[in-house]
């Protein structure tokens, strides 16, 4: 397929990729799965190119903007105070998971332990992408999703390194399992370091640029350049993208040079987010053709079989974990301290079920190398047939049924605690500006007739505020009161366009002039909330 042809179809598919997301919306299935089974199909139809997907496309291309945004949304103060249970996710799991499926791979499927090993490392990982994508609307208390999220964003670092260690045991390299869980924490750890060290020296640079447009390319660009020094530095380079996310995410609302510069950067990397995770998860279905003709010597059959063993083990070992270990208390408790993990028992069975592999799993299957000495690598062809199988199933299986099963056991993060919350947050900040302008009165910076404007306008917001807080959040009387004030707000805004175009229609305005306007009023508008 020539140059001109790829770009076509590539337009092409970012045409499809917006039809799958709508349609995803209208249907109310989260848009991975919609955009996994829409390429999956569209691989399919007779006269579409093969696509092939090289291993440095998604963890060089894909991987560190979205691990970086995924990171830059967290928090690291809910990090730490679940740090214990994620890491014994992130790390005892994932090693779990790596010896049952190599154990099934050597004992059913006939893999040599090595191989087998290779296949548990390329299973065990959740996606974060995936994790982010399906927990955004699913409203789960917020102990679940930071578990969840918490563990998707290390976990691709744990099981990489052990998928280095296995390949470089097939590959003959001589195995030694302290040397092994030595160059497990030097090459993790030294990710981690990386990414504080870069994160801390750069991200203070933010606030020296004043240009936009510079500075959102600086954003981009630093991810990229934090994944390619650890590689290049042969630590990971996932952990140090996360940790470069994380510190950037925390100290970034003080280094951004203004609000227009922040309302700009946040929309861009949105938008930007959503399209790597809508082209990357369409990409992973159009590679099933391909990976389905070149799976070995096994029968329909046989891969069937095999493929349900892996998807079982991952499954059940996982619900396994979340229904044994929180119990473990007192002896390993003794030594980790993971009592906090005994969280309820209809949190552990969502937690266990959101073990949604993704494109983590296939970028490591695919980089599995072709040939070892000279020879094949061994089975490679059905490793990497079964690990798009564990995408497949859990991303839609698990991902398809956690809606449903989260209504049935009625597990909701507390809307009105989180309203109550922000009511709070609201009036502080509020009451923090009155008393900046009391100091400006005492001071005479502004005229007195503006200080009284200001001073009435935030005595309103608290007013407002407070009335909220007395009502309990979110009482139907104050929701409808709310909507009302949101509705005829909007009308006025509505109103000023309306005069705004017929002064442009008219030529007594230009539209340059219009558009500023316009924009102070879209500012506005946005305020209001939903």
């Amino acid at each position: 397929m020539g140059a001109s042809a790829e770009i076509e179809f590539l337009i092409v598919l970012l045409g499809a990729v917006v039809l799958l997301a709508q349609l995803a919306r209208v249907v109310r299935i989260p848009y991975p799965i919609f955009l996994v089974l829409g390429g999956l199909a569209i691989g399919f139809i007779p006269g579409i190119p093969e696509i092939s997907l090289p291993t440095e496309v998604i963890f060089l291309v894909f991987l560190p903007p979205l691990l970086n945004a995924a990171a830059f949304s967290s928090s690291p103060l809910d990090l730490r105070a679940h740090l214990r249970p994620i890491l014994l996710l992130a790390i005892g799991l994932v090693l779990l998971s790596i010896s049952a499926v190599a154990v099934l791979a050597h004992y059913v499927m006939d893999l040599p332990w090595a191989a087998a090993f290779v296949l548990g490392s390329v299973v065990a990982p959740t996606d974060p992408v995936a994790a982010e994508a399906i927990f955004r609307r699913l409203g789960v208390p917020d102990r679940v999703s930071t578990v969840i999220g918490g563990e998707s964003l290390i976990n691709d670092g744990s099981a990489l390194v052990a998928f280095r260690i296995a390949v470089g045991a097939v590959t003959g390299g001589a195995f030694s399992l302290w040397q092994a869980g030595l160059s497990f924490l030097l090459v993790g750890g030294g990710g981690v370091l990386l990414g504080l060290v870069l994160a801390r020296i750069f991200t203070p640079l933010w606030g020296r640029i004043t240009d936009t447009s510079i500075l959102i390319v600086v954003s981009v660009v630093m991810p990229y350049a934090t994944y390619i020094l650890a590689e290049h530095l042969h630590v990971s380079g996932i952990l140090a993208v996360v940790a470069f996310g994380l510190y950037q995410g925390w100290h970034s609302p003080t280094l951004f040079p203004g609000a227009s510069t922040r309302l700009q950067a946040l929309g861009f990397w949105g938008v930007l987010t959503f399209l790597l995770d809508s082209v990357l998860f369409i990409l992973v279905g159009l590679q099933f053709p391909a990976i389905f003709d070149g799976a070995g010597e096994q029968t329909a059959g046989q891969l069937l079989w095999y493929a349900a063993l892996v998807c079982g083990v991952i499954i059940v070992v996982r619900m396994a974990w979340f229904f044994t270990i929180p119990y473990a208390h007192p002896i390993v408790n003794r030594f980790v301290r993971i009592n906090y993990l005994r969280a309820p028992w209809r949190e552990r069975v969502v937690m266990g079920w959101s073990g949604i592999r993704g494109a983590v799993s296939l970028a490591a299957a695919l980089a599995i190398p072709l040939t070892v000495n000279g020879d094949p690598f061994p089975q490679r062809d059905l490793i990497v047939f079964l690990t798009f199988c564990a995408i497949l199933a859990t991303l839609v299986l698990q991902g398809l049924t956690l809606p449903p099963l989260i209504r049935i056991l009625n597990l909701k993060a507390d809307e009105n605690a989180l309203t109550l919350s922000e009511l709070r947050a609201r009036v502080r900040a509020s009451q923090a500006a009155l008393s900046r302008l009391k100091e400006f009165k005492e001071n005479d910076r502004y005229p007195e007739n503006n200080h009284d404007q200001m001073w009435e306008y935030y005595e309103n917001r608290i007013e407002r505020y407070k009335a909220g807080l007395e009502a309990g959040g979110t009482t139907d009387e104050y929701a409808s009161t709310s909507a009302s004030w949101r509705g005829w707000r909007r009308e006025l805004l509505s109103a000023e366009r309306e005069e705004l175009l017929s002064l442009r229609n008219t030529g007594e305005i230009s539209p340059e002039v219009m558009r500023r306007i316009e924009r102070d009023l879209d500012l506005e508008e946005s305020r209001i909330g939903g």
